[in-house]
């Protein structure tokens, strides 16, 4: 079980409630939780990242090698159902292609640690069921935007308070395929994202 608390004496007051019920074991501060790391600083401030996935993903596809790049996707790209194959050769080719491993590995970042791939990991996912090559080569643009990004992660800063904040936008008819509009939002507690999500 991982708790948390602002106050000591609220933590005290769980740990008792619950030792009251179950066999518990106070194993200190957590460190790592579902391959999040946790980073605690002196003035309050955590981190959450996933600097060993990130490496482990770019090993797995074996893209550890790529240019590290800035952007999760092209500026413009634009990728639509005809994108897919329509030759049952072309089908057979993308079948050797690992597309939805990487896809899901790629979708437990954007859960977990990065807002920053939302969209992206949105995007390629609308073509999970026919992927094509030109899906294929913006994925790998996503993996070359972990590897230049692969010191990212989440900061929860001490000072700045739990009122939250959001943001929401969307575009109009932005899908070239079903012209429906995908939007976006997220929100913050103490200066990072808590919830997020492109649709």
């Amino acid at each position: 079980m991982l708790e948390a608390s602002s106050t000591l004496k609220g933590e005290m007051l769980a740990k008792a409630q619950f030792g009251s019920s179950y066999k518990i074991k106070d194993l200190g501060d957590a460190k790592l939780i579902l391959g999040m790391q946790i980073d605690r600083k002196a003035n309050g401030d955590i981190t959450l990242s996933q600097h060993a996935y990130y490496e482990w993903l770019l090993e797995r596809f074996n893209m550890s090698g790529c240019a590290p790049l800035t952007t999760p996707l092209l500026l413009g790209l634009s990728l639509t159902i005809e994108d897919g194959p329509s030759s049952e050769k072309e089908k057979e080719e993308m079948m050797k292609i690992p597309y939805h491993k990487a896809l899901g590995s790629l979708m437990w970042l954007q859960v977990a640690t990065r807002p920053d791939l939302a969209f992206a990991v949105g995007l390629l996912a609308r073509f999970a069921h026919n992927p094509g090559k030109e899906h294929w080569r913006a994925l790998k643009h996503v993996m070359g935007y972990v590897k230049g990004t692969i010191s990212y992660g989440i900061m929860y800063q001490a000072g700045e308070g739990l009122k939250p904040i959001g943001y929401v936008d969307s575009d109009f008819a932005g899908c070239q395929s079903t012209r429906r509009s995908t939007d976006g939002n997220i929100f913050l507690v103490a200066g990072g994202p808590v919830s997020w999500e492109s649709k």
